[in-house]
C-alpha cells in the first residue's frame, strides 16, 4: 500500500473529489491528512527553491537561508516573495476527520495541535483520539512559534496509544525536540521534510534512537540529494514518503503537482524493496496500521 504520510487538507487548492482524483493518477492508495496551516500562496520559481535548499543544507549558509523563510508581520502573518498570508492559528480538525469518516478506504487523519492556540492541546486530543482513521498528532513549532516541549501533555498521552507524533521543527529552542523526548523518552517522533532545518546534524544526533522517524516531504525543504542522502544514511525503515500538499512544484498545467515526490522517489531508487518501504511499508509499521 503506497501511503502519502503528510497532506494539507486545503480544498481552495484542491477539493476532496480532486484529490481522490490526483490520487488514482499518481497510484497513491492513502493519504494522513492534516488541517491546512496557510491558504493558497504563490510558488517561488524553482531556481530560487535551489537556491534557498543550498543555503539551507550547509551550516556555514544556513543564517542567510534562515533569513529568507522567518519574514513576519507585525500582525504574524508569513512572507513568501513580499507577500503576507495569514497562519490559521487552529487548523480544522473536524473538517479532517469528516473527510475521513466519508472515506475511510482513501484518508487517515493527524490530529493538529498548537499548545499556544485559542484550542486546548489536550481538549482536541481526547475530541479525536476514537475517530476511525485517527493516525496521530501534527505540531508546527515553526510557524505557530512555540517550543516542543510544550506538547509534552498530548504527547504523554498519545504515546500511550503507540501512534506518532509530527512536527515541523523550527530554529534554535523551536528546534529542540530533545527537551520533549526526555519527558515523553517513549513517543514516536516523526521529523517533516527529511529533519529541517538542521538536515546532516540533525541525522547525527538521532541516529541511535530508533523511535525517531523523519519524512521525505516538500519540494521547499527537502530536495533530491538530502532525500538521496537521507536513505543512504538511515536505510529506508525509518523515513516516509510524504508531500505536503497541495502547496510545491506546479506542473505543466500551472497547477500543484502532486505526484512529484512520489516520482522523485521512484527514480532515485530502483530498489523495490526501497522504494516499498519509502512509498508506505516503513510509514505503516510505525503508526500500527494493518
Amino acid at each position: 500500500m503506497i501511503i502519502d504520510c503528510h497532506y494539507h487538507l486545503e480544498e481552495r487548492v484542491y477539493p476532496v473529489d480532486r484529490l481522490i482524483s490526483e490520487m488514482q493518477k499518481s497510484g497513491v492508495d492513502k493519504i494522513a491528512l492534516m488541517g491546512s496551516i496557510i491558504g493558497p500562496f504563490e510558488e517561488p520559481p524553482r531556481f530560487l527553491v535551489t537556491v534557498l535548499q543550498n543555503l539551507l543544507e550547509h551550516s556555514l549558509s544556513r543564517g542567510l537561508g534562515k533569513a529568507f523563510i522567518t519574514k513576519y508581520t507585525d500582525q504574524g502573518e508569513l512572507k513568501i516573495m513580499g507577500k503576507p498570508y495569514p497562519i490559521e492559528t487552529d487548523p480544522d480538525n473536524e473538517k479532517v476527520f469528516n473527510a475521513v469518516k466519508k472515506y475511510p478506504d482513501k484518508f487517515l487523519g493527524w490530529i493538529f495541535v498548537n499548545p499556544r492556540g485559542k484550542k486546548n492541546q489536550v481538549a482536541e486530543f481526547e475530541k479525536y483520539k476514537d475517530a476511525k482513521g485517527f493516525i496521530g498528532v501534527k505540531a508546527h513549532p515553526f510557524w505557530h512559534h512555540f517550543t516542543p516541549v510544550e506538547l509534552a501533555p498530548v504527547a504523554e498521552r498519545l504515546a500511550a496509544t503507540g501512534k506518532p507524533l509530527l512536527i515541523h521543527a523550527g530554529f534554535g529552542e523551536e528546534g529542540n525536540f530533545e527537551a520533549l523526548l526526555k519527558k515523553v523518552p517513549d513517543l514516536k517522533l516523526i521529523l517533516a521534510h527529511a529533519g529541517f532545518p538542521y538536515y546532516a546534524e540533525t541525522w547525527a544526533k538521532i541516529k541511535s534512537q530508533k523511535n525517531i522517524y523523519l519524512d521525505l516531504s516538500q519540494t521547499t525543504y527537502t530536495s533530491e540529494k538530502m532525500t538521496r542522502k537521507a536513505v543512504e544514511y538511515f536505510g529506508a525503515d525509518r523515513l516516509f514518503f510524504g508531500t505536503d500538499g497541495p502547496f510545491g512544484f506546479h506542473g505543466p498545467d500551472h497547477q500543484y503537482d502532486y505526484g512529484f515526490i512520489k516520482r522523485r522517489i521512484e527514480g532515485l531508487f530502483v530498489d523495490l524493496k526501497i522504494r516499498e518501504k519509502l512509498l508506505g511499508g516503513s510509514f505503516a509499521d510505525a503508526a500500527g496500521l494493518d
